[in-house]
């Protein structure tokens, strides 16, 4: 992100659990962003920078299934991470579901703070390092580029310099038979020599 460190985007209807979410990442350091609705949260990813999604599973009109839905569809939100929030216990459709939608987790309300940080901070490392490779790929490419002009300038007829012959034992060739010119001068110096 260009103006600084991603964020990781909390989801929730309700401002109470919100400020749990914010109470328990609050010790990583990691920028946080709100969203209070299932349409704010898909403007918000799709603004960008955002590097995880904490997103709550029932939310009035938009879903939290239906948001993972929607950024699974778009390619400039389909790696961001989602931690699916859900307070109904453990239901084995709902896992079915989510996990099948690749969310990287589903957790239980109220959420263990020790335990969220954890996996937040894993799903972050896991994230930057996937995105590590990608910046080396944007560093050579522009070290390409910058060579590019050497390379269009010693492509230039004007600065054509004829190659050597890989084997240097090879005298150059020259003539219409491709015999080594030498050669043709020296029997002709022969032939002329047995004229005399």
């Amino acid at each position: 992100m260009a103006g600084g460190e991603e964020k990781v985007l909390l989801v929730d209807d309700h401002e109470d659990n919100l400020f749990a979410l914010e109470s328990a990442l609050a010790p990583l350091g990691q920028p946080l962003e709100r969203a209070t609705s299932g349409n704010d949260a898909l403007k918000s990813v799709l603004r960008g920078g955002i590097a995880l999604v904490l997103l709550d599973v029932v939310m009035p009109q938009v879903s939290g299934l239906d948001v993972v839905r929607y950024m699974q569809r778009v390619e400039q939100t389909q790696q961001i991470p989602v931690i699916l929030l859900t307070g109904f216990g453990r239901d084995s459709e709902l896992a079915r579901v989510a996990y099948r939608l690749g969310v990287a987790d589903l957790v239980m309300k109220p959420v263990d703070p020790w335990s969220l940080r954890t996996k937040v901070r894993y799903l972050l490392a896991q994230r930057r390092r996937m995105q590590a490779p990608d910046a080396q790929v944007r560093l050579q490419d522009v070290e390409l580029r910058s060579l590019r002009p050497q390379l269009e300038a010693a492509r230039s007829p004007h600065a054509a310099v004829p190659l050597p012959h890989p084997d240097v034992r090879v005298p150059h060739q020259q003539g219409p038979h491709g015999q080594p010119g030498e050669d043709r001068e020296q029997r002709s110096q022969f032939a002329e020599e047995g004229e005399v």
